[in-house]
């Protein structure tokens, strides 16, 4: 990175950071290293570090000095999925170790939470973040992490960061902060307190759908030390054409992001005035719980959306199988539109009383709102809405 300066703008670092024209024949792109080993000079002397492609290869130190410049870490380390990521987080505590967490989490995390780590003594308490009262009750001696979610999935929910890590500083614990639906260019945890970022690469930090990865950005070089033996150790490592993927995608996160987010925000308008949704997730709106925070908190609102349909299951199911922009799937940020229900879907994994009990209602619908053009995308929407009030009024009929 000896070319990027301090002062440099982010979406120069994006572009940048990490990125060295080749030494020998002056390739602007970085090379995808396809190599498992590397030649050693000699007995235990590799060349600059390079042994084995498991422990590091300089496509993977690319992408990890790429990350580190755009949340403003010392350091990041990349992993084959976010997953592995947490996966790698959790490996470092031992039974009897516990966990704060909040209560709105993506699926996937809350299961290797609890069906995963939980097995090994490691206990966890889910508690509501957006309320700093509940965080600080439920950390105990033998807390080790705050593990949050901001925006949270799939319900938008903020978390303010600079107060969490006030409380975790003087209670010393670390604040991890998964960072995946603002990305780094939205909004910097590392800056506001936290101590990690975590993030899905998979979505945004990629964003064109073709890629799976995660990362761990920090400060501390001995949390450094202790998450790289994991990464080795365990082995959940991307490949180097995944990290070449991946630096293709930082270099338009910045002109994405700001088009996810005005394409997001004008269909949460239109969602909160129509007469079959009951409620609008999206922090932008004025009416969001956390309004004021996020306009503090992040540089603009993103992508992610999510509402609640009057007639709960039958609708959300109706709207999510009718549109025809907007595909069904799991996953989100990429550059196409995406919609799926939590209920059944990304959140299946949580038990639904525990589901219902966290705000997550039946009807709920997740947008993944892209970078087409506007008008079709609300045409779209329009369409998929007359279908989801078809299916609720049919499903009335039937009770009645």
């Amino acid at each position: 990175m000896s070319h990027i300066r301090e002062s440099d703008r982010f979406e120069t670092r994006a572009i940048h950071a990490g990125q060295e024209a080749d030494a020998e024949n002056g390739a602007i792109m970085t090379p995808v290293y396809f190599t498992s080993t590397y030649k050693q000079d000699a007995p235990a002397q590799p060349r600059q570090g390079y042994e084995y492609s498991r422990t590091s290869n300089p496509t993977r130190t690319a992408l990890q000095e790429n990350l580190a410049s755009m949340e403003g870490g010392r350091w990041g380390l990349a992993f084959s999925s976010g997953l592995a990521a947490t996966n790698a987080l959790l490996d470092r505590l031992v039974p009897g170790d516990h966990v704060v967490a909040g209560n709105d989490l993506y699926g996937g995390t809350y299961r290797i939470f609890k069906r995963v780590f939980e097995r090994y003594g490691i206990r966890f308490t889910f508690v509501d973040t957006t309320d700093a009262g509940q965080v600080e009750r439920a950390i105990e001696p033998a807390t080790k992490y705050v593990y949050i979610e901001t925006p949270s999935n799939p319900l938008l929910r903020l978390t303010d960061i600079a107060a969490i890590a006030a409380l975790t500083k003087r209670a010393k614990k670390l604040l991890v902060v998964d960072n995946t639906f603002a990305t780094p260019y939205l909004q910097r945890p590392l800056a506001l307190g936290a101590d990690l970022v975590l993030h899905s690469l998979t979505k945004y930090l990629g964003g064109h759908s073709d890629v799976v990865g995660g990362a761990l950005i920090g400060n501390d070089d001995k949390v450094r030390d202790e998450l790289a033996f994991f990464q080795n150790a365990v082995g959940g490592t991307p490949g180097p054409m995944d990290c070449f993927l991946v630096m293709r995608g930082t270099k338009t996160l910045a002109i994405r992001m700001d088009r996810h987010g005005e394409n997001a925000l004008a269909i949460a308008r239109t969602l909160e005035e129509h007469p079959l949704v009951e409620r609008v997730h999206y922090p932008g709106l004025a009416s969001h719980a956390q309004h004021a925070l996020a306009k503090r908190q992040m540089k603009s609102f993103g992508g992610m959306v999510s509402f609640e349909l009057r007639g709960g299951v039958a609708a959300g199911n109706a709207f999510a199988s009718s549109t025809r922009l907007f595909t069904l799937a799991e996953s989100l940020g990429g550059v196409e539109s995406l919609v799926e229900t939590p209920p059944s879907m990304t959140h299946a994994s949580i038990p639904a009383e525990t589901r219902r009990a966290a705000g997550l209602a039946d009807g709920l619908v997740r947008l993944s709102v892209g970078i087409e053009h506007l008008d079709d995308l609300q045409a779209d929407i329009a369409q998929a809405l007359d279908k989801a009030r078809e299916a609720a009024g049919e499903l009335a009929t039937r009770r009645a």
